[in-house]
């Protein structure tokens, strides 16, 4: 049997289908091929584990400047090896005509965005909007008669990765080997979601006055550099260093980052689920999120939100400039949050996967190389 996932776009959704992935192998064994059609420059996602035979990168958007990513191309590669059924985890009319375009036998996913006539199995969810994202993709199952599985997530790290990821931390705390403190204020879904330099910067220093011993490391994306290197300035201690002035930032080395900290503290956004995925306690900063949009970690992770009118609006950008939401989180609130969750749950197992973050880590994993050492 092949059977072909469409992903989602964003890194959060993509990590919370993890528990679909994982449940349509364990069902459907090893003889069966499965095919991720996922956004390009996410394959570092699924590196480690064995839930998918093949990737094929698409984006629909990103095909007008590369047509191999396009539609029509990778239209054309599900039929040159059609799918028996293909589930599209996105709720959107192009995911099904993709499917559809590309011959797979069965096309099963959600009604609504007048794709109806393009499904062959539409999957009823009633009160969608108050299902957590990874059991509303799990649904999706049920047509090719898989029982829901644990919705917990679930990531992987090659040696590779795990030895960039401790390279980097060899690199940027030299002096210090404590509990690694991971912070983030980054999300490529717009401004409205942050919580701010200043506050982020205030935080690492309580983190350093009452964590004995720790590192507290400023996560970036490639978008995000100057924001990261803001909160560094801000901080001004050996203990807190960040990504900013990192040459390379694939999602591989956040992975591996992430495999290795203690403690999160991020805005709602990708790295939240990255940290979800290999255990780690964490504080998420609920803004103008919808809640369950994100919620994928009852037991580890701690959300702080403002309960106001306008919340949540779901926009990039404040509608009424304030930005409440957001700004009225305290930062000691976050720091006391923090610790005790941390002292009640301390750190979870990794996940036993092979090339996992407890795998031990191999000798010769790529380089890190600070921007101000690029070669000319």
């Amino acid at each position: 049997m092949h059977v072909a996932v469409i992903l989602p776009n964003w890194v959060g959704d993509v990590v919370m289908a993890t528990p679909l992935l994982r449940a349509l192998r364990g069902h459907l064994g090893a003889a069966a091929r499965i095919t991720a059609v996922l956004r390009p420059g996410y394959e570092d996602l699924l590196a480690g584990t064995d839930w998918v035979d093949a990737i094929i990168p698409y984006c629909r958007r990103a095909g007008r400047d590369d047509p191999a990513v396009g539609f029509q191309a990778v239209s054309r590669r599900l039929r040159a090896d059609r799918p028996d059924a293909a589930l599209m985890l996105p709720n959107s009319l192009s995911s099904a005509a993709l499917a559809w375009a590309g011959g797979a036998g069965r096309r099963i996913g959600l009604s609504g965005h007048w794709r109806r006539a393009l499904l062959t199995d539409v999957v009823p969810l009633p009160n969608a909007a108050q299902l957590p994202t990874p059991l509303r993709f799990v649904t999706l199952l049920a047509p090719l008669g898989v029982p829901q599985p644990p919705l917990a997530l679930e990531l992987a790290t090659t040696p590779a990765e795990q030895q960039a990821g401790d390279d980097l931390l060899a690199m940027l705390f030299p002096a210090h080997r404590g509990p690694l403190v991971v912070l983030n204020d980054n999300s490529v879904n717009g401004a409205a979601r942050g919580w701010g330099d200043d506050r982020f910067a205030a935080l690492a220093h309580l983190f350093v006055a009452r964590l004995p011993d720790c590192r507290v490391l400023v996560h970036c994306g490639p978008a995000d550099r100057e924001s990261a290197q803001a909160v560094v300035r801000a901080a001004d201690l050996p203990q807190v260093r960040g990504m900013g002035d990192v040459a390379a930032l694939p999602l591989g080395l956040s992975k591996a980052l992430y495999a290795r900290a203690a403690l999160a503290v991020t805005t709602d956004s990708g790295p939240r689920h990255l940290a979800a995925a290999f255990g780690v306690p964490t504080v998420a900063l609920v803004g103008p999120t919808k809640p369950l949009d994100g919620r994928s970690d009852t037991e580890r992770c701690h959300e702080i939100r403002r309960d106001l009118p306008c919340s949540p609006c779901d926009r990039p950008v404040c509608p009424l400039v304030h930005n409440d939401c957001m700004r009225l989180i305290g930062v000691e609130e976050v720091c006391r949050t923090a610790l005790e969750l941390f002292a009640r749950v301390g750190r979870a197992a990794t996940p036993l996967l092979s090339g996992s973050a407890t795998s031990p880590v191999s000798s010769g994993g790529a380089s890190i190389t600070p921007l101000g050492d690029r070669p000319s």
